[in-house]
């Protein structure tokens, strides 16, 4: 499976350590990146559009995302902590089957953390224009500045989402100042979701009935090749919250001790993040008097989530208090059972929380796009490291921008399923690169071994194809035409850029000296790179 142009994994070592990025973050921080992107935009956005789909089977399909996710985050876990880069699957594939396939998936990430970032940026200004200006103010955003030209399913909009584009530069600008502030204040934000979080579940726990989970499955289990229906297909949507434990890969360059740090970030945040989303969806649909069910259209099939049709239903008297109607879920129900002013401050807790979710995401892309152009695949200009704040501040900049101008004339708030198929592909890559690196290379030191790789790793292949197989067929699409596109850049610009293609290998004696199996710690390294010893 192996294309032309592989870059041996000393020289991908070697060009890190000839231009790497400033190492700053501990196990802590890594797992409190990776609980700050995936808490929130599975539990605040996509709560209800889980429950239309799989009805109180959400719980199942959380179970089913999160598994799937946990043996992929072991294979993560092995490679990353082998190559300690930035570029997460990319970087990975690029060592183990080529410059091609590794360009595809690079491309498929850009697609994965571009599109919810912008998605989440309109997820945080629903709340800001309802819940913290209207209900807590008083104050009402003129139309034409809380929405793009498209609203949902199509509808007339406004001219500008001012919210959504202002806080997509404010995350950026934030990134660009230094990944240590923004892992401070990811910090704070992780710490409100979890209080809130944990609050929420102390106070529906008690008052669930179980009554409410039944029908349990009212959609069934698989609900049919491209419906994105039924517990699978729920869990194929809200995988969407789970990547943020691949935005932990993409800061192995920035880690002290990677080997040990990156492992635990990546299945310590997964970990925590599955249990609190089974308790919440309990909680939620235990206490809802709707119990989570799905509105039925014809032939006994839901609705499709985010659709017309779905939202001409909730506009009736007799579902317009559902739980799969609620733009805000877990603050209608704390409402619905008798603890509006909490519930009013769990809203608060989501608009405070969401940026982290989309600092999480933006640090992934420009992460991504700072390792390809590394590589010469993209412009090196957008490689240069800022000389004070230590960060790719030309390429996170650039990001933000597009990302904002998405978010504010763009209908991405729908679009979680599309960015999943992005998201499917990379994480399948990188359990085929784990196992083929395993054979090629069986000698050389992990300090991180999966266990029981000939199962894993093939479960982690099959997981994403079947997931992949329950999205939407419109989301399913998008992966190869958005795949077709980045092969035309690639042979267009980055096949004659590659710095790879031109002979251009970073491997000298010296460099692999140092970065030779064992690979050193970050302390060794760093008075021979006039880094700052970060000890």
């Amino acid at each position: 499976m192996k294309f032309a142009r592989v870059k041996p994994l000393d020289a991908i070592l070697a060009t890190a350590e000839k231009k790497s990025l400033h190492r700053s973050l501990g196990a802590l921080q890594l797992t409190l990146f990776g609980i700050g992107c995936v808490i929130g935009t599975g539990i605040f956005v996509l709560t209800s559009a889980g429950a239309q789909k799989a009805g109180p089977g959400l719980m199942l399909a959380f179970a089913i995302a999160g598994a799937i996710c946990i043996v992929a985050a072991l294979c993560y876990a092995e490679i990353a902590a082998m190559i300690p880069v930035a570029g997460s699957a990319y970087t990975y594939t690029y060592s183990v089957m080529g410059e091609l396939l590794a360009w595809t998936v690079g491309w498929a990430l850009v697609l994965e953390y571009a599109v919810a970032a912008s998605a989440v940026s309109v997820g945080w200004s629903g709340y800001f224009t309802g819940t913290i200006l209207n209900e807590f103010l008083g104050v009402s955003l003129p139309p034409w500045l809380a929405a793009g030209p498209l609203a949902l399913g199509g509808a007339p909009g406004g001219l500008i989402n001012l919210p959504a584009m202002v806080i997509a530069l404010l995350v950026t600008w934030l990134l660009m100042i230094g990944t240590s502030e923004s892992a401070k204040v990811n910090a704070v934000l992780v710490a409100i979701k979890v209080t809130a979080l944990t609050i929420f579940i102390i106070l529906t726990l008690p008052k669930a009935e179980m009554s409410h989970f039944n029908p349990f499955l009212p959609a069934g289990v698989f609900g049919g090749f491209g419906s994105g229906i039924g517990a699978v297909g729920a869990a194929a949507t809200i995988f969407f919250a789970y990547v943020g434990f691949d935005a932990v890969s993409t800061a192995a360059e920035e880690t002290r001790d990677p080997q040990r740090n990156v492992p635990i970030g990546l299945v310590g945040s997964l970990l925590i993040c599955t249990v609190f989303y089974i308790l919440v969806a309990a909680g939620a649909i235990g206490a809802s008097p709707s119990g989570g069910q799905p509105i039925m259209g014809p032939g006994g099939i839901p609705f499709p989530a985010g659709s017309e049709e779905l939202a001409r239903q909730c506009a009736l008297p007799q579902y317009s208090q559902w739980l799969v109607c609620s733009n805000e879920a877990l603050a209608h129900v704390l409402r619905e059972i008798g603890f509006s002013s909490i519930g009013n401050m769990l809203g608060i807790a989501a608009f405070v929380a969401l940026p982290s979710v989309i600092l999480i995401l933006l640090f992934g892309q420009t992460r991504i796009f700072f390792v390809m152009s590394r590589d010469g695949l993209l412009p090196e200009k957008l490689s240069t490291i800022h000389p004070k704040w230590k960060t790719p501040y030309i390429v996170t900049a650039l990001t933000g921008i597009v990302v904002a101008i998405a978010a504010a004339f763009l209908p991405v708030g729908q679009l979680a399923d599309i960015a999943n198929a992005g998201t499917l592909y990379a994480f399948m890559m990188v359990a085929i690169a784990v196992m083929m690196l395993r054979k090629a290379e069986p000698d050389r030191p992990r300090k991180f071994k999966t266990p029981a790789l000939w199962l894993l790793g093939p479960a982690t292949i099959a997981g994403t194809i079947f997931l992949f197989l329950n999205l939407p067929f419109e989301a399913m699409i998008v992966l190869p035409v958005w795949g077709a596109l980045g092969l035309v850049i690639y042979y267009l610009y980055s096949y004659r850029h590659s710095h790879l293609g031109q002979g251009r290998v970073e491997v000298h004696e010296t460099e692999i000296e140092e970065i030779a199996p064992p690979i050193p710690g970050v302390d060794d390294r760093a008075p021979h790179r006039g880094l700052p010893d970060q000890t």
